[in-house]
Formats: structure tokens, C-alpha cells, sequence
């Protein structure tokens, strides 16, 4: 009843007081959605991968694990905007099968861990393996896909 009583004028000015938000709220959302950027892991194998990660912190070194990824799915082990050019990569097959390794050594736990620092690695009571490095070129968002065949080149998204 009380539109009726409200000029077409202001009818006008209601809509467009209710769809500017509702448009930018819209647009934010495609943004963010576009915008979203991390490093991902994608298992191509029929088994269970462990993964770990390391990378240069303001803190120094970090390594990190385990991220646990079922066959033929994919985990995401940074979120959001990727703030290195290196990062490192460390999985094994559940089963013992498998290992994707490379020749830069950090630090891992049996456990699910956080490890500053990659030097003396026994000495701190974690054991020592070889990370696989990857150049990501800056990029804001990185794939690794994980595969029973010889590596293929890394690729990115």
C-alpha cells in the first residue's frame, strides 16, 4: 500500500538504491572467485600420497606435512596468493610404493608437522629427505600433478 502512494519517480530511485549493491557485491564475489590463488597437489595415482611442502618464510625456512591425497583427487597445501618464486615438494605413496623426491634436503616428522629451520635435522629429532624444487616464476597459483609415469614438466594455473 504504500508504493502505490509514492511517485514513479521514486520507484526509479528504490531500484537502483537495491541493485548498485547487489551488482558490487556480484562483482566481488567473481573476483574473488577469479583471484583465488594457492599450491595445489594433485594425486594422478590409484593409491594414497603424503604430501609436504617447504618454503622461505620471514622466519627462515619452513617445511610442512602431511597432507594425506586419496587417488586421483588433488589438496591444496598453501592458500591464497603465493608470496615465493621456490617452493618445495616432498610425497611418498601411502603403501611405499612411490616417492616424488628431488635433492634439496629439509626436515620431516612421522607426524603432521610445522619445522623452521632445515639444517641438523637428526640432531633435532626429524629425519632428513630430498624436497623437490619448483619455480613457479612468481606466479600467484601452482600445480603439481603427481603420476605413476616418468615426471612430466610441472605445470601451472
Amino acid at each position: 500500500m504504500l508504493f502505490r502512494k509514492l511517485p514513479k519517480a521514486c520507484f526509479a530511485i528504490v531500484r537502483i538504491a537495491v541493485l548498485i549493491p547487489l551488482a558490487a557485491g556480484a562483482l566481488m564475489l567473481a573476483s574473488a572467485q577469479e583471484a583465488k590463488a594457492d599450491f595445489r597437489v594433485c594425486n594422478g595415482t590409484q593409491s594414497l600420497v603424503g604430501g609436504a611442502i617447504g618454503y622461505r618464510t620471514a622466519e627462515g625456512w619452513v617445511t610442512e606435512g602431511w597432507w594425506q591425497i586419496p587417488a586421483n583427487s588433488c589438496a591444496t597445501l598453501i592458500e591464497g596468493q603465493l608470496g615465493s618464486r621456490y617452493y618445495y615438494l616432498y610425497a611418498e605413496d601411502a603403501g611405499g610404493g612411490g616417492r616424488w623426491a628431488g635433492d634439496i634436503n629439509m626436515c620431516v616428522a612421522d607426524n603432521e608437522f610445522r619445522i623452521v629451520g632445515v639444517e641438523d635435522c637428526f640432531a633435532r629429532g626429524f629425519q632428513r629427505v630430498g624436497f623437490k624444487e619448483y619455480d613457479t616464476g612468481r606466479q600467484g597459483s601452482w600445480m603439481v600433478q603427481l603420476s605413476d609415469a616418468p615426471e612430466a614438466p610441472e605445470s601451472q594455473n
